[in-house]
């Protein structure tokens, strides 16, 4: 008999958790987190708690890592208490955070030493749509990696494309997306404080607005968000302002790398700096409204 497809998830938190349930349909899940109330969570959704990520990780077929940047991508895998020594020859890691192309490729190449692949794999999409199998993920990986990593890729999304055929391929292309995604927030904030500023409804006006050519995923997306921006609770927290300051720093950089001007990913950054420098990091990137026209 074939032995069970096993995977770890490192991490259970907002996404962490929805993703280690819906695998947990057709797989079996280990899981870690320093917060033991996430552990409990997990546990009473049928995922096999551990208690240390070195332990989680041993004997499994993958690992699926969703961390914050560069620095914690290295820290779990190669820091005092890092996970790498302990994964089985033949394994794959999966990576699903946006932390950019050389961190990725730095990783890859030290996961190689110990015979294990690394598949880039950014994601797009929030909690629920990762409970529900709904993502968009693109990935870079050798076809090998691939092939070891689809149980659990094919699991999580709706819509899988591959990108490229080696790790640092998905974070170039999810650079792309991101540059795109932080403008288009950006210039929706714009023009909605403009709307606002020249006497229009803001309701009817961004609905309008999305009926038309002017239309975006991320007007329609964000916008309601940008309106209760001004309430005293502000928009409910989906996306935090300071992810688009790291992505956006991720996308000006490569820029800079390759020799190529991006003059408006760069205002567009440094409108999200300004907003985290005003004490909106942990809101919603909706918020980016305020740093354009403070108050309604």
């Amino acid at each position: 008999m074939t032995p069970a497809y096993s995977v770890a998830v490192l991490g259970l938190g907002a996404m962490g958790l929805p993703m280690a349930t819906r695998l947990r349909t057709s797989l079996t899940v280990h899981g870690f987190d320093i917060d033991p109330a996430r552990v409990t969570l997990a546990t009473s959704a049928g995922i096999v708690p551990f208690t240390s990520a070195r332990d989680a990780v041993t004997g499994v077929d993958a690992v699926l890592l969703a961390v914050r940047n560069g620095a914690q991508l290295d820290d779990v895998l190669f820091g005092d208490s890092g996970i790498a020594a302990s994964l089985t020859a033949g394994s794959v890691v999966i990576m699903t955070s946006t932390v950019g192309i050389a961190d990725v490729t730095s990783a890859a190449a030290r996961l190689s030493d110990h015979g294990v692949a690394l598949v880039d794999a950014p994601l797009s999409g929030g909690p629920v749509r990762a409970g529900d199998g709904d993502l968009l993920i693109v990935v870079g990986a050798e076809p090998a990696a691939r092939e070891k990593a689809a149980p659990v890729l094919e699991l999580l999304a709706s819509t899988l494309s591959v990108i490229g055929d080696k790790p640092g391929d998905g974070q170039a292309f999810k650079t792309v997306n991101q540059l795109l995604c932080g403008v288009h927030i950006a210039a929706g904030a714009e023009a909605l404080a403009l709307a606002r500023s020249l006497g229009l409804d803001p309701e009817s006006t961004l609905a309008t607005l999305s009926a038309g050519a002017a239309g975006s995923f991320m007007l329609a997306n964000r916008g309601p968000r940008m309106l209760e921006a001004y309430d005293d609770d502000g928009a409910e927290v989906l996306s935090r302002l300071d992810i688009f300051v790291k992505d956006l720093g991720i996308v000006t950089t490569a820029a800079r790398a390759a020799g190529l001007a991006t003059p408006v990913a760069a205002a567009a950054e440094q409108l999200f700096l300004v907003g985290q420098a005003a004490g909106l990091a942990a809101e919603d990137d909706s918020a980016v409204i305020r740093v354009i026209a403070p108050s309604a």
